[in-house]
């Protein structure tokens, strides 16, 4: 099936789009009268510049508040990501300073397993003594801690784990985007590359969808290039929200996305298509890989990923007579971030049809651009810590994994086996949104300690002994946060509110205070407000400038179009890389299957973002789960010919089940899915009694999928499931 959806209307009343446009539009006749009452009434007006924590992308915002108290939130314009506007999770996200579901205090497990308030005194001691404690028995190898990356968050956690001497620093990514930015690098050198929207003439995305994983200047991006002509192909088993930009989609087979890619080069290698100057002069393992490839023709790629070899040709030679103004978009977490058996080598496949079509820092094309850091501060008030003398968990066993992120399953397993007695998480909700919330219950049960710092009861803090409170971004200053790309920037978290409770503190507070109590105090005898100044001293700016300014653009980093000097260790791109080899993989980028085929009667099941949440972090906020109810957006969907067959309708409950569990939830029956796969969206089944809105409603799709890691990367395979599904009667 190739279908072509007519531009902006096919989203015309959908679900999506009636989410959007609630968080936009609802009751502002109501909202503009509130605001003219309280201009009139003379309320004391202050706006601030911060960075909005609904995910990962940290969008610039200027926030409002009226006598103390938050008033509107808003894209900052100058922001490359936010380009003045913000989307329905940004906005819902503000919603957690004042959210009922806020942690208010620090909290101890009881005997009996519930939570009591502690004392902020006697939690940091209780814990600094338990620290001393594994160390002395154990080692400082034995603690570890997940991070999910933010400005202030990546340096203190780090910092914290490698003063008391361990190398376990691991972030989200295992679960998120590991397998992707780590097939990309060993390919390019680089671990992610964007498309030059403004003047491509083709782009062909893998699963990835900018209109359900909502950054404003991708959508921004991707509009603008729609409008100007670009042929836009969305090749994925559902038709995403993204497809309102689209000219193609392409229903492809879950997991079969690398023999849709093979096919492609097969046609631009076999056909003279490829760009013949570029993998002569400025790659490596060209030859082994051509003679490999001719094996993937399209007619053996239509058996694999169910995608017409017409099809697979036609847009083969499309994109040879778009190149190098044409690029196969790098995608996030969607088909191939850490799904399946086949990730890492889908990424390097991305890589691979990129050099084939010459397009590698070409107008149109691939761009690899660079990121600004911090320079140099001072030693003596920001001392070096000492590097841990042990090697990080799990490295050895995933040496493909990249090496700011580590594989957090290690720790899962570390704990199951005494490798890890004790765990800290910083925003991290690993065991309801990482893999198998089951096994990771089990595994920290297994831990002499269990630390979770957040904001809100999740279910990782359910499975902790003790529970930090921190304050929302709104209510605290972190450290710079340095944006790179064509032009370089730097922007700052800044309090807009003061704290609305007193016993929630920022991450600074915390790290330091749990160093304090573990001995390595030393090591955090600066304020945040100190090292922020410091560090943006060395990049010739200050706190009162980008306070001012809300962002602050940094020199010139001399971005300039052509193919760039790659940062291999060929220093050429690799079709074929030494490293890969080393982990007893082919070193030649080619075909691997996915793990889990659905038997006869069976399902692939696939998860996705919706843009009005992140996960698992937002369900419980008022509006954005206002939203989810009304519009039931937990349902299950189904193409309308399966459900045909099985005699459901719109609106039925189903059961759904794996070789790990079972679960009732509602259908939505639609055109926009390929038969024979089911989608769920991955931010419902909540599971903590503390987050009311969220608990028991729709299904976790992490509770379904058995418990896979990735060879050579170690990440969680969070696609690789089979599953049934039946009528539930009456």
């Amino acid at each position: 099936m190739h279908c072509n959806p007519t531009r902006r209307t096919f989203l015309k009343g959908t679900a999506a789009t009636a989410a959007l446009a609630a968080v936009g539009t609802c009751s502002v006749a109501a909202w503009r009268a509130e605001q003219a009452e309280a201009a009139a009434t003379g309320a004391a007006k202050i706006q601030g510049a911060s960075l909005c924590n609904g995910c990962s992308s940290k969008c610039g915002l200027i926030a409002t508040a009226l006598d103390g108290r938050l008033w509107t939130v808003e894209g900052m314009k100058e922001h490359p990501y936010s380009k003045g506007t913000l989307c329905g999770r940004g906005h819902g996200a503000a919603q957690w300073a004042y959210s009922d579901g806020r942690l208010t205090q620090p909290m101890k497990r009881a005997a009996d397993g519930s939570f009591v308030p502690i004392s902020w005194d006697d939690a940091l001691s209780e814990i600094g003594a338990k620290v001393q404690e594994i160390i002395a028995e154990a080692g400082p190898e034995a603690l570890a801690i997940i991070q999910d990356p933010r400005p202030s968050g990546k340096y203190y956690s780090k910092r914290f784990m490698n003063a008391l001497g361990s190398p376990n620093v691991y972030t989200h990514a295992a679960a998120c985007n590991l397998s992707k930015e780590s097939g990309i690098q060993e390919a390019t050198g680089a671990q992610n590359f964007s498309v030059d929207f403004p003047n491509t003439k083709m782009v062909v995305f893998i699963g990835r969808s900018y209109g359900d994983g909502i950054r404003p200047s991708s959508v921004k991006s991707l509009a603008g290039a729609a409008e100007g002509g670009a042929r836009v192909v969305i090749v994925d088993p559902r038709l995403n929200n993204t497809g309102v930009f689209a000219t193609d989609w392409v229903p492809i087979r879950p997991g079969a996305d690398i023999a849709f890619l093979l096919g492609i080069a097969n046609v631009l290698v076999t056909r003279d298509l490829y760009d013949h100057a570029f993998v002569e002069q400025s790659a490596v393992g060209f030859p082994e890989f051509a003679a490999q490839v001719t094996e993937y023709t399209p007619e053996w790629a239509e058996g694999i990923c169910d995608v017409p070899a017409d099809t697979i040709v036609e847009i083969a030679e499309s994109l040879a007579a778009a190149a190098p103004a044409c690029a196969i978009e790098p995608s996030w977490r969607a088909a191939f971030g850490c799904a399946y058996q086949n990730s890492f080598e889908t990424a390097r496949a991305v890589c691979a049809v990129n050099a084939l079509l010459g397009c590698w820092g070409q107008k149109g094309g691939a761009l690899i651009t660079s990121s600004p850091k911090a320079g140099d501060v001072d030693p003596v008030k920001f001392p070096e810590v000492p590097k841990p003398a042990a090697k990080r968990l799990g490295d050895a066993e995933y040496p493909l994994a990249l090496s700011g992120t580590g594989t957090n399953l290690a720790v899962l397993n570390g704990c199951a086996d005494g490798a890890i007695q004790g765990v800290f998480f910083y925003n991290s909700n690993a065991v309801q949104g990482y893999a198998q919330p089951a096994k990771w219950r089990e595994a920290l049960s297994q831990a002499k300690l269990v630390v979770t710092i957040d904001v809100q009861m999740s279910e990782t803090a359910l499975a902790s002994d003790y529970v930090l409170p921190e304050c929302t971004v709104l209510e605290r200053l972190e450290l710079p946060e340095f944006i790179g790309g064509k032009k370089h920037y730097v922007a700052l978290r800044t309090p807009v509110i003061e704290r609305i409770h007193p016993e929630t503190r920022p991450c600074d507070e915390i790290f330091a205070g749990l160093a304090e109590a573990c001995g390595v105090g030393e090591y955090f005898d600066f304020t945040v407000e100190e090292l922020a100044e410091a560090q943006l001293a060395s990049v010739g700016t200050s706190i009162e400038e980008v306070r001012e300014a809300g962002i602050v653009e940094l020199a010139d980093p001399g971005f300039a179009f052509g193919t760039p000097t790659f940062k291999t260790p060929t220093e050429k791109f690799q079709f074929a890389s030494a490293k890969v080899a080393e982990a007893g993989l082919n070193p030649v980028i080619g075909y691997v299957p996915r793990l889990v085929e659905p038997a006869e009667g069976e399902f692939s099941l696939i998860g996705g973002k919706q843009g009005i949440h992140s996960h698992t972090m937002t369900l419980n906020l008022e509006a954005l789960n206002a939203i989810s109810r009304e519009y039931q957006l937990e349902r299950l969907w189904m193409a309308a010919s399966d459900a045909a067959d099985l005699g459901i309708v719109d609106g039925d409950t189903v059961e759904l089940s794996s070789s790990e569990c079972s679960g009732q939830v509602a259908v939505k029956v639609t055109e926009r899915l390929k038969p024979g796969v089911l989608f769920l969206p991955t931010h419902y089944g909540g599971t903590s009694p503390y987050l009311t809105r969220a608990q028991g409603f729709g299904l976790n799709m992490m509770d379904f999928v058995p418990l896979h890691l990735e060879p050579g990367v170690g990440s969680t395979m969070s696609q690789e499931v089979a599953v049934k599904v039946r009528k539930v009667e009456g």
